[in-house]
C-alpha cells in the first residue's frame, strides 16, 4: 500500500523531493514521540527531587536531538536519494549523535557532582571536611570532563577515513610524528596528571588561605589547568595547576584553620613585664576573636636601650586572629601612654659630677685657652678683665 502511494504521488512530485518529504515525516514522528515519552516520564517522577529526575530535566534538549540524529541515520537507507547525499547525511548525523553523547555524558557528571556537593557547606566556620570533599569533587570533574572531551573528539575523527588511516600509519611509524605529537600533548596530560595527584594528595583545597609568591591569600578556584588565588586586597593570582605540586608554598590551613598570632613591643627596662603580662590576659579575655587556647608573653631579646617582648594568641582562622592582634596592639599601646608612660622606648644619656677634682680643668675640644688674648673693648683698648 505505501509502495503505490508512494508511485501515486511520485507522478505529480519529483522523487527526491519524495524521499526529502518521507525523511521529514519520520523526523516529525520521531520529535512527537520523544515528546510524549518525556512528558510521560516527567510527570511520573514528578514532586521527586532525585538523581533521575534532575538528569531527565537537564537530558531533555540533547536526548531530543539524539533521538532525531539516530532516526535519520535509520531511516537514510530507506529512503531512495542518490548514493552521495545519503553518506553525506549518514556521516554528519553520526558525528552529531557521538557528539550529543558526549554531551549527554558531560550533564551526567555535573549532575552527580551537583547533588554530591549539596551535602557539604562552605559557608561554615569548621568546613574543613566540607572544603575536603568540595575540592576532590571539583578536581575530579574537571579531569572526568576532559576525558569526556578527548574521548569525543576521537571518535568524531575516527568516523573520517583520512584521519583514521593517517592515526594507523602514525601508530604504525612512532617515529618522530609521534614524539612531536606527544611533546605537544605533554601540558595538558602534565596538567591532567597534576589535577589528580591534588585530589588525591590535597595539598590544597578551596578556601585555603596561602601564601604564594610572597602574596597572602585564599584558594577561590581550581580549574583543570590553574588555580586562582584571591589576594587579601580583592586582587586575583592566577598560577599554573602544576605550580603546586613542583614548587613548595605555604598552607595555612593544611590540618586545621586555628592559628596563632604574635604582636611584638619595644619597651623600657623599667616596665613591669609580670603587669603587662596581667593586662594581656584581661584583654584577650575580653575579645570575643581569642578562641581560649594559646596566650603567652614573654621577653625575647634584650639590648643596650630595650627590651623586645612578644605576645602569642590563637585565632580560629587567619582573618580572626589578624584582627586580634591589631586589637591587643592597640589596647596595650593605650595602657601604656595611661600608665606606665615612662617605660615607653627612650634614649638615655648620664651625667657624672667630678667632686674634690684638684687637676686643671681640661679644656673644651678643638680649644687652647693659653695662646688666647683678651678681646678689645670698644675703642681700640683692651677690655680689663675680672678684679
Amino acid at each position: 500500500m505505501i509502495t503505490q502511494a508512494k508511485l501515486w504521488i511520485s507522478q505529480w512530485v519529483p522523487s527526491w523531493a519524495l524521499e526529502v518529504g518521507l525523511v521529514l515525516l519520520a523526523l516529525a514522528i520521531a520529535w512527537v514521540l520523544h515528546t510524549l515519552v518525556m512528558r510521560l516520564l516527567l510527570n511520573v517522577i514528578e514532586g521527586h527531587n532525585g538523581f533521575v529526575s534532575h538528569s531527565l530535566r537537564r537530558l531533555r534538549s540533547p536526548s531530543r536531538l539524539a533521538v532525531l540524529f539516530l532516526t535519520i541515520v535509520l531511516i537514510l537507507p530507506a529512503a531512495n536519494l542518490p548514493r552521495d547525499w545519503r553518506l553525506l547525511f549518514q556521516h554528519a548525523a553520526l558525528v552529531m549523535l557521538i557528539i550529543l553523547i558526549g554531551w549527554s555524558l558531560h550533564i551526567i557528571v555535573t549532575v552527580i557532582a551537583d547533588r554530591a556537593s549539596r551535602r557539604y557547606r562552605l559557608d561554615d566556620e569548621e568546613n574543613l571536611i566540607a572544603r575536603k570533599f568540595h575540592t576532590q569533587i571539583r578536581v575530579l570533574v574537571q579531569c572526568t570532563r576532559i576525558m569526556i572531551f578527548l574521548i569525543t573528539a576521537a571518535a568524531v575523527l575516527v568516523t573520517f577515513d583520512e584521519v583514521r588511516e593517517w592515526g594507523v600509519s602514525l601508530l604504525a611509524s612512532a617515529g618522530a610524528a609521534g614524539i612531536v605529537l606527544g611533546l605537544a600533548a605533554r601540558p595538558v596530560f602534565a596538567n591532567l596528571i597534576a589535577g589528580i595527584q591534588i585530589a588525591l594528595t590535597q595539598p590544597i583545597r578551596l578556601e585555603d588561605v596561602v601564601i604564594v609568591e610572597g602574596e597572602w591569600g585564599w584558594i577561590e578556584e581550581i580549574t583543570s589547568t590553574y588555580v586562582v588565588v584571591r589576594i587579601w586586597d580583592w586582587r586575583r593570582m592566577v598560577v599554573p595547576l602544576s605550580y603546586f605540586i613542583e614548587k613548595p608554598f605555604q598552607n595555612w590551613t593544611r590540618r586545621s584553620s586555628n592559628i596563632i598570632g604574635a604582636v611584638v613591643w619595644e619597651v623600657d627596662y623599667t616596665l613591669p613585664v609580670e603587669e603587662m603580662r596581667s593586662k594581656l590576659d584581661e584583654f584577650a579575655r575580653e575579645s570575643k576573636l581569642w578562641d581560649g587556647n594559646v596566650l603567652n608573653l614573654q621577653v625575647i631579646e634584650a639590648n643596650s636601650t630595650t627590651m623586645t617582648v612578644r605576645a602569642l594568641m590563637s585565632a580560629r582562622n587567619s582573618p580572626r586572629v589578624w584582627d586580634l592582634r591589631c586589637e591587643i596592639r592597640e589596647k596595650m599601646i593605650a595602657w601604656l601612654q595611661a600608665t606606665y608612660p615612662q617605660s615607653l622606648p627612650r634614649q638615655r644619656t648620664g651625667l657624672q659630677m667630678m667632686e674634690n677634682w684638684t687637676g686643671p680643668v681640661p679644656p673644651l675640644p678643638g680649644r687652647d685657652f693659653a695662646g688666647m688674648e683678651a678681646p678689645e673693648a670698644p675703642g681700640g683698648r683692651a677690655a680689663a678683665g675680672p678684679g
